[in-house]
């Protein structure tokens, strides 16, 4: 049996489909991190006698009052919008998807198009390119609590 005659298809095909592979490799989530200079890197896990584990996100003690920190790894920003209150949102800008870069001025802000996000509620206080606060979705909550000295997943 003979192969069939070399198409373009075939050819565009065979060559995506090599291309493809180191792509993918690339993309596999096997280590580095690879975030903005604002982000912080993942708080170690403890062990329960229970055989479950509460991963640490950060320390408390990292979270400054009136700002917060981008965890790229886990896609969580962690504010503390007063003294001792902890909140906890998607690192991910609800305009375009960008990670979002930094926490300041009481604002979590993409560096993409300049949207901010309130350190309290998540809600859009200024959005892409200087458009209207409400512009965009507000930041999906993520579930956040205090263990100790550390904020961790709720």
């Amino acid at each position: 049996m003979t192969d069939p005659p070399l198409t373009r298809r075939r050819a565009l095909g065979a060559a995506v489909g090599g291309l493809s592979l180191p792509l993918l490799a690339a993309c596999g989530g096997g280590g580095g991190g690879g975030g903005t200079g604002t982000a912080q890197s993942p708080g170690k896990g403890s062990s329960h006698g229970n055989g479950s584990v509460s991963a640490v996100l950060v320390p408390t003690r990292n979270v400054p009052v009136g700002g917060g920190v981008i965890l790229a790894n886990e896609n969580v920003v962690v504010t503390q919008p007063k003294k001792g209150t902890f909140e906890g949102f998607s690192a991910t800008c609800t305009h375009q998807g960008c990670l979002l870069a930094n926490v300041a001025g009481g604002t979590i802000n993409c560096g993409c198009h300049g949207s901010q996000f309130s350190i309290t509620d998540g809600s859009n206080v200024t959005g892409p390119l200087g458009s209207p606060a409400g512009s965009v979705p507000a930041l999906p909550r993520v579930g956040v609590t205090v263990k100790g000295q550390d904020v961790v997943p709720s």
